[in-house]
């Protein structure tokens, strides 16, 4: 369904979830790309092919602390019979100046080390006797084999080795030349570690949005202090600030704002600085005091949606003055946890996702076989029931009731279950629509 064009101030539209959706994604671009250190980078997409420059490994190297050998010195090497070869040095990890292993000789390599001029495999330090003259067990043969070299003493070699064997081809990895990472990449430890491999930096991407959470109302008490008479506490900035960093995004949490329109005018003003995104929840609805609507309702679209739990909502723009392209976007949510919660994973994850540039923008989704009536859904709107997803066997069991205020049951949940407009129950056995969360 194309998205429709909403007039601020005509309350009479109920808007769907995806008209909800479509008009808020419509109106993102992606964060402009910057060029960052590459630890920096992590969590942001690229924006650029990166290429490798040298091959990677850049030279051959033992992949085992061993010998380095010629192949043939060593065909038919038993524990009876072993090869004796002459030791003509030690080549360790970063070495320069390399020896040249010749016939019936064996230089002493380290794992990483680069495979010296003669050499064609490497000999792994268990299958010799580690330059003591006698068998041993592996870990006499280890410890030997890190003792100072003496250059001119025997190692006999148990074992046969093939060429190439216990050796790192140049190039193996990645060749010079080929693609290392492409654009849209998001960047974890891995993609980290292949950048810093090739001698990257710094690459360019587009940064992980900043978000400003805060929560309204005057009844908010911080974790950790105690609660008056009249007051919970706040849990809602908490639970969002989490959201919005596994989504991607770097967040911050503002402490409660009371129920004074322009205390909160002031406290977005002054957070604007550092946000891409605000998130607000609470004082969206209807009564005396939503200091949301008050504060920003010449700013900001409030909306009636056909959902639950999650039915009024807010999007707009604030800040900025005349420069449009200035101006930062505000999702309102519902102050109930479980609507709060709901409207993120629905509305501000797709935001952030969008504004980092990656796909996908949405959770993923799979059907599966309900454990459990669902006894009534009100027609016309399109609920959203917490529930416990099991994917070996396809299955979703409802957690809690559809109650919005419901924290416990969010905190088992794993997966959002769909009933659409349309259904107003659900039988135990069907198959239903679930949103995974994890």
């Amino acid at each position: 369904m194309a998205a429709r064009v909403c007039h601020r101030g005509d309350a009479s539209l109920i808007w769907s979830v995806s008209e909800h959706l479509d008009n808020i994604l419509r109106q993102l671009r992606p964060l402009d790309p910057i060029e960052l250190q590459i630890l920096d980078a992590q969590g942001c997409v690229l924006v650029e092919d990166v290429t490798v420059p040298t091959a990677l490994p850049p030279f051959e190297n033992s992949s085992m602390d061993g010998y380095a050998v010629r192949t043939t010195d060593t065909e038919g090497a038993t524990d009876e019979h072993p090869a004796v070869l002459t030791v003509i040095g030690d080549v360790a990890a970063g070495a320069g100046e390399l020896p040249t292993v010749g016939p019936g000789e064996a230089a002493r390599i380290m794992t990483g080390a680069p495979l010296p001029p003669g050499a064609e495999a490497v000999v792994p330090v268990e299958w010799t006797d580690g330059g003591t003259g006698a068998p041993g067990p592996a870990d006499a043969m280890r410890a030997a084999s890190t003792a100072p070299i003496q250059v001119g003493a025997e190692v006999r070699v148990h074992r046969p080795v093939a060429p190439g064997q216990y050796v790192r081809a140049r190039g193996s990895d990645v060749g010079a030349g080929e693609l290392a990472l492409a654009a849209g990449t998001l960047l974890g430890p891995p993609q980290i570690a292949l950048l810093a491999a090739i001698g990257r930096a710094s690459v360019r991407v587009r940064p992980r949005p900043r978000v400003v959470v805060m929560s309204t109302g005057s009844e908010l008490v911080p974790p950790g202090e105690e609660l008056a008479p009249g007051t919970i506490h706040d849990s809602n900035s908490y639970m969002l600030t989490a959201a919005a960093r596994a989504a991607g995004a770097i967040a911050y949490r503002v402490g409660a704002v009371v129920d004074e329109a322009e205390t909160l005018r002031v406290t977005i003003a002054d957070q604007l600085i550092r946000a891409d995104l605000l998130v607000t929840t609470g004082g969206v609805s209807v009564g005396a005091y939503d200091v949301v609507k008050e504060a920003l309702g010449d700013q900001i679209d409030f909306r009636t949606l056909a959902m639950q739990p999650g039915k009024p909502q807010g999007f707009g723009f604030v800040g900025g003055g005349e420069d449009e392209g200035a101006r930062t976007p505000l999702l309102a949510l519902p102050g109930n946890p479980v609507s709060s919660y709901v409207s993120f994973e629905l509305f501000v994850r797709p935001a952030i996702r969008t504004l980092m540039g990656i796909e996908p923008v949405h959770r993923p989704a799979a059907r599966a076989v309900c454990v459990g009536a669902v006894a009534s859904s009100p027609k016309g709107k399109r609920q959203f029931l917490r529930g416990r997803h099991d994917p070996a066997t396809s299955t979703v069991t409802p957690v809690g009731g559809s109650g919005s205020h419901l924290v416990k049951a969010l905190a088992h949940a794993n997966a959002l279950i769909v009933v659409p407009e349309d259904t107003t129950e659900v039988a135990d056995g069907a198959e239903v629509d679930v949103v995974l969360l994890d």
